[in-house]
């Protein structure tokens, strides 16, 4: 309600001092809970050319704005002409939005390569199949431009190896972002922090702060390395945005760091978080997720009709019914189910319990398995929640398997 009812336009510093400040300093704030490297952050320099942050408003914008700058830089060396040999990496888990932010930038569709992961690696990025990629696009005339490494896939939770991708892409020019959009946040507790061990080698790194820091929609946290690449891919200086203040060089000009001209009075809304909770109330939040999440997990797998599909990494469960026990037996032994029967089994139950509205879980498909999701991520979330959910689910499966038992005797009499 502040940052809108004040409705401040803070897109150049002296429109309003006070607010580029603020966001300077709460992104300090937390890079520093986050323990980011001295070069991501404002208090390491400030000016034109040195790292720091940006509220952008979410993780589309964010990649968009690193990938324009890491475009520019390239077409810079080799000449705006070869645009159409520059190469964008990710894997099959990467958010969309990196897709969306090759095609705005005129990255040719065939030079978009979402690498495969498999259920083997939990679905991680492989660095090795990164380096057989990048050779492979040389041997073709291709140049790598930027990947971006995922600390917390939408899927799954996965979690890329930032430091041995960055050790790959480094050695052929490559601007590395770490998409931390989800999981990013829990790396302010120190047992978490290893997961984005390895970007002090990164060129960039977000996370949204709306997901699970606590902060109301939009406010997606970006640092870069050197601010200086996205500058000169989005700055405008016309002449009624010229003053002093900017010409001086010792200003940050947010303008100069985004997609839009104007902008949101986002820092009020993180400052007040910060402020509010404090850094050990919000890693306690964080942790009680991890913990209620774990329970949930547990609760799972001592119910054999269920299986846990991929790890719990965070606070994020990832579950389905288990075709070796959901099925009859007899037919399973001789495969007379697929998987197809198996999604649309899942598909079922989750659209059955969601159709009650006590709970709300979603899906994903990954490796061809149909999976329901079950975070848990808010401020008022407690274990007596995840326990009738729990049960709720219960409920629901004993419903399908007995239509499923139903259709199996109906099936065993034809």
């Amino acid at each position: 309600m502040l940052s809108t009812g004040f409705n401040i336009v803070p897109f150049s510093w002296v429109t309003l001092p006070a607010a580029t400040e603020l966001e300077n300093r709460v992104m300090d704030w937390l890079g520093k809970m986050l323990q980011l490297p001295n070069c991501f952050l404002f208090s390491s320099g400030g000016g034109g050319g040195s790292g720091g942050g940006i509220l952008q408003g979410t993780t589309c914008e964010a990649i968009l704005c690193t990938l324009a700058a890491a475009r520019d830089q390239m077409l810079n060396k080799i000449g705006r002409h070869n645009i159409c040999k520059l190469v964008v990496y990710g894997s099959d888990q990467t958010h969309s939005s990196l897709k969306k932010a090759a095609q705005i930038t005129g990255i040719d569709p065939n030079s978009f390569h979402d690498i495969a992961t498999s259920k083997a690696t939990n679905f991680e990025l492989s660095p090795r199949s990164l380096l057989l990629t990048i050779l492979s696009d040389l041997e073709s005339g291709l140049i790598p431009l930027f990947l971006c490494a995922t600390v917390g896939t939408t899927s799954s939770t996965a979690v890329d190896p930032i430091g041995p991708l960055c050790q790959v892409a480094k050695k052929y020019g490559i601007w590395v972002h770490v998409d931390a959009a989800y999981a990013g946040s829990a790396c302010i507790c120190p047992e978490f922090r290893h997961f984005i061990d390895g970007v002090e080698d990164a060129d960039s790194f977000s996370l949204n702060a709306h997901k699970w820091f606590f902060t109301n929609m939009d406010c997606c946290c970006l640092w870069v390395k050197d601010s200086t690449g996205l500058i000169k891919a989005l700055s405008t200086n016309l002449e009624y945005l010229k003053n002093k203040a900017t010409e001086s060089k010792q200003v940050i000009d947010y303008k100069d760091w985004q997609i839009a001209l104007n902008r949101r009075f986002r820092a009020l809304k993180l400052w007040l978080i910060v402020r509010s909770y404090g850094v050990t109330n919000l890693r306690n939040f964080i942790r009680s997720h991890v913990k209620m999440a774990k329970l949930l997990e547990g609760l799972i797998a001592m119910d054999k009709r269920f299986e846990v599909v991929v790890p719990r990494t965070f606070a994020m469960v990832c579950f389905r019914l288990n075709p070796e026990t959901i099925f009859n037996p007899k037919l399973h032994e001789n495969g007379d189910h697929s998987e197809d029967q198996m999604n649309e089994l899942n598909q079922k139950l989750l659209e059955s319990i969601n159709a009650t509205g006590q709970v709300y879980m979603t899906h994903t498909m990954i490796g061809g398995i149909y999976i329901m999701r079950c975070p848990v991520g808010t401020t008022l979330t407690e274990e007596r929640h995840v326990h009738s959910t729990w049960k709720l689910v219960q409920e629901h499966v004993n419903t399908v398997q007995g239509a499923l038992d139903g259709n199996i005797i109906d099936h065993e009499e034809d």
